[in-house]
């Protein structure tokens, strides 16, 4: 009995030792090497998903949301022979959608608000009659001394939208043409005069003005700070609601174009 014990301890040791041995260590790198490799997992980044991101990034580049265009101006021609000067305040586009194409070239749409003013030469000033025509007169006296600080002035509220092309001419230099849809949403005659140390205001409303017309500008801007010229060709009243007021010519300081 105690021989078969030994004879199998015996055999144990020799399975151990042969384990060990360099040859079987070959034999189990060959083993390995035949098992299939794992797969590398795929880049993300060659994956064709990052193109259409890339090509996604410059469509944002192409458009954008945005405000610019502040401006003031000074009439600089009037067709109206009592017009004495006007003036005009506004913003081309409070909000507006720009298309560039990243070659020099930019297309907006957008709206914005435009005010303008039309004072009136003394004597002359602005009424209205029961039939909403607004008509000449004159102020109560022409004495320096009985009348003061006399103003009359037509004033019009408008929502504009705007079509600008602007074209980068050199570095920081850029020029810019404009047709503009405006809608007139109000009109008013303002009258200022102190007679005998006392004053006197009255305000017309009610006026029958065109609702819509049209106007083009000009810009010519260095590092968004330049000079525009706006015509308006449009009348401004209805036929026979006033006097044809139209061929206005302004210019003036156009900031953020």
């Amino acid at each position: 009995m105690k021989k078969l014990v030994l004879i199998f301890a015996a055999m144990f040791a020799m399975a151990q030792i042969n384990a060990a041995t360099p040859e079987a260590a070959v034999n189990n790198d060959a083993t390995n090497a035949e098992s299939p490799a794992l797969t590398a997992p795929v880049d993300d980044d060659d994956s064709p998903i990052v193109l259409l991101d890339k090509s996604d990034a410059k469509l944002n580049k192409n458009w954008a949301i945005f405000t610019d265009g502040f401006y003031l101006g000074l009439g600089i021609k009037h067709n109206w022979e009592p017009i004495n000067n006007s003036f005009e305040v506004g913003i081309l586009n409070l909000v507006g959608l720009k298309y560039n194409s990243l070659h020099g070239q930019t297309i907006t749409l957008g709206a914005g608000f435009h005010h303008r003013s039309y004072s009136m030469k003394r004597p002359n000033m602005l009424v209205r009659n029961a039939q909403y025509e607004v008509e000449t007169s004159v102020y109560p006296s022409t004495n320096v001394n009985e009348i003061k600080h006399r103003s009359s002035n037509l004033n019009q509220w408008t929502v504009q939208f705007p079509l600008v092309f602007r074209q980068r001419i050199v570095k920081k230099l850029d020029i810019a043409v404009a047709g503009i849809l405006n809608w007139n949403t109000y009109a008013r005659v303002d009258n200022h005069y102190e007679l005998n140390k006392t004053d006197y205001d009255t305000h017309y409303k009610g006026l029958k003005q065109n609702k819509v017309n049209f106007d083009f500008m000009g810009s010519l801007t260095w590092n968004e700070v330049g000079i525009y010229c706006r015509y308006s060709p449009g009348k401004f009243f209805k036929e026979g609601y006033g006097p044809e007021i139209k061929n206005t010519w302004t210019m003036g300081l156009i900031f953020g174009l």
